[in-house]
């Protein structure tokens, strides 16, 4: 069967194609790469043997979009990942942040329709709850304003799927993320931030290998443990293998209604300084890192209630956060060893 990845050279979506070919499926990639490269295809290639089809396509192109599905009329299932995902960007860019992630939705959606592709598996976030009333978070929890576009590009695009599985044939999963971290363990694709990284651990890693100079801690008075932020770790396979668990759903007929969500996390909530005590632990490195003022906007603690993806998926989090961090730590020692080879 075929199944187009969108965004599929990103960081979920390159782990996502993996999973997926190991599981037999022929997978087709499209991304602008504005946010991957493209040496992302020969490290896909290197684990599982097979280079995935790619084509160039910004999904913003409507024209383009109508082209590309005219000529692969075979595709048996899209699982969307390509869009921007930056908090703070989408709040000093919310037009490109809209454009981005909801125009490119629909494209994809009235595709879907005109050419018969009924199965839809969709990038979410748990960002959709916000400020969370109880922990741990089920599916049920209200989902409240978003804190931001991009926030909001989430909650909207649920909404523009759910409506379309109302009137079509269009069957489709949300999986709302938490905390996504780690590489594949041959260390042929990771994380791999432009810029300054927006995300924990690779400030973390970057920190540990001389790339950045101390990693900031933002506020240690909040009302945890050990008063540091709390959020669910996710190892990114693990985040991967539930794609294509959610896909085989999909096909099968397994679904109970036309629209489903669920939480992907591994349902145990881990403090930032937990996270940098388990990366010294593993890397053996001290890390250089200072608590500085709260960061507006961060929200105290997340983490999923996964008992309904436990259950009716089939599938549960195999890998702890010390794998994550380790596999984490062994990409970033590869990335810069390839970059002082070149």
């Amino acid at each position: 069967m075929k199944i187009l990845v969108t965004g599929g050279l990103g960081y979920i979506g390159s782990h996502t194609a993996v999973a997926l070919q190991q599981a037999g499926f022929e997978v087709l990639i499209v991304d602008n790469m504005s946010n991957s490269s493209i040496d992302v295809l020969e490290g896909i290639a290197t684990i599982t043997g097979v280079t995935p089809q790619f084509k160039y396509l910004d999904l913003r192109d409507k024209e383009e979009v109508h082209h590309y599905f005219k000529t692969h009329r075979d595709i048996d299932g899209i699982i969307h990942f390509a869009a921007s995902k930056a908090v703070g960007e989408s709040v000093e860019k919310p037009l490109l942040y809209y454009e981005n992630n909801l125009s490119t939705l629909v494209y994809l959606l009235q595709e879907c329709t005109k050419y018969d592709i009924h199965n839809f598996i969709f990038s979410s976030s748990c960002t959709v709850y916000g400020e969370p009333d109880s922990l741990p978070i089920t599916e049920d929890a209200p989902v409240k304003k978003a804190t931001s576009p991009y926030g909001n590009t989430k909650q909207i695009s649920e909404e523009i799927i759910f409506d379309t599985t109302q009137v079509s044939d269009i069957k489709a999963i949300a999986l709302r993320y938490f905390n996504p971290i780690g590489a594949h363990e041959s260390a042929e694709i990771g994380e791999l931030p432009l810029g300054v990284p927006q995300n924990l651990v690779p400030f973390i890693t970057q920190t540990a290998i001389g790339l950045r100079d101390q990693l900031s801690v933002f506020g240690n008075d909040y009302s945890t443990p050990d008063g540091t932020c709390i959020r669910d770790y996710i190892h990114v396979m693990d985040l991967a293998e539930a794609h294509v668990v959610a896909l085989q759903r999909l096909l099968e007929k397994k679904n109970q209604v036309a629209f489903e969500v669920f939480n992907v996390g591994t349902g145990k909530g881990s403090s930032v300084l937990e996270v940098i005590q388990a990366f010294e632990k593993v890397s053996k490195k001290p890390l250089n890192y200072k608590v500085v003022d709260r960061r507006p906007g961060d929200v105290i603690a997340v983490y999923a209630d996964t008992s309904k993806a436990n259950s009716d998926l089939g599938w549960e989090a195999q890998r702890d956060l010390e794998e994550a961090l380790r596999s984490a730590w062994q990409w970033e020692q590869k990335v810069r060893a390839n970059k002082k080879e070149n």
